[in-house]
Formats: structure tokens, C-alpha cells, sequence
């Protein structure tokens, strides 16, 4: 039987990295524009961290519920939606934000703008039937 993977380990790993190095990690994210995102889990009500790469738009920070094309949303993208309010680290910063799930031309304007930087979230769709959800995080004053 096949090695499976532990993507918590690896998650582990990277959110340790950014936090000790001021948002720098090394590996498959090394260079990319990588956030932290703090959501609350929707049936256990526990704090959630995972690393996502993003994008900008305006104020707004853009990331992808794309789980590498799995058939399923990823875990945080439920959270967010039980619990809007998250937690944002950036390199030298940390902020509460509000997301928002966006739609219709928005979504493919957002979506078409990452992918454009990051070409894997166009192959991404390709390998699943779902429509990826694209979400806005906005600072909360």
C-alpha cells in the first residue's frame, strides 16, 4: 500500500515556518504569496489554521477553495461559511477579517486574476465538477 500523505504534518510544518520567519517558507509555497488563515471549526467550534496562497484585489485579499480540484470543498471553506469572521496573518501582520463568498462575473473575474499569476487553479477546475468557490477577506476595523 502507497505512502498517504499527512497534510496536517505538512501544514504543521509550513504555518510554523512562516510564523519563525516573518512569512517566508521553503518548499512548494517558497515565493508565493501565502496567508494564514484562522477560521472556527463548524462542528467543533476549535480554532483552524491553514496556509493558502492569495491574491489582491483593491483592499481585499482574494483566496480559492479549490482543495487541488478534489470533489469536495476544503475544511475551511465550510468553517467560513458557518463562521465568517477569521483570522488573517500576513508577513507582519495579523488581522480579524470578514469573508465573503463571492459569485456570478466576480467570482470569474477574481478566480481568472489568480489563476493568470498561478496557473494550477485553472487545472484545478479541470479535474473536479464543482464550481470552485472564490472568497474576499475584508479587514474588520
Amino acid at each position: 500500500m502507497a505512502d498517504t500523505p499527512d497534510f496536517n504534518a505538512f501544514n504543521r510544518s509550513v504555518i510554523a515556518e512562516f510564523r519563525n520567519n516573518d512569512g517566508a517558507v521553503s518548499g512548494p509555497f517558497a515565493g508565493a504569496p501565502l496567508l494564514l488563515l484562522t477560521t472556527t471549526g463548524a462542528m467543533t467550534g476549535v480554532a483552524r489554521t491553514t496556509p493558502l496562497v492569495h491574491t489582491r484585489d483593491g483592499d481585499r485579499i482574494v483566496i480559492i477553495a479549490s482543495k487541488g480540484g478534489a470533489p469536495s470543498h476544503p475544511d475551511w471553506y465550510r468553517n467560513i461559511s458557518a463562521n465568517p469572521q477569521v483570522t488573517v496573518e500576513l508577513p507582519g501582520e495579523s488581522f480579524r477579517a470578514q469573508a465573503h463568498v463571492v459569485e456570478g462575473a466576480e467570482r470569474d473575474r477574481l478566480f481568472r486574476a489568480q489563476a493568470e499569476l498561478m496557473p494550477n487553479f485553472d487545472e484545478y477546475a479541470t479535474k473536479t465538477d464543482r464550481i470552485i468557490p472564490v472568497v474576499v477577506l475584508e479587514r474588520v476595523a
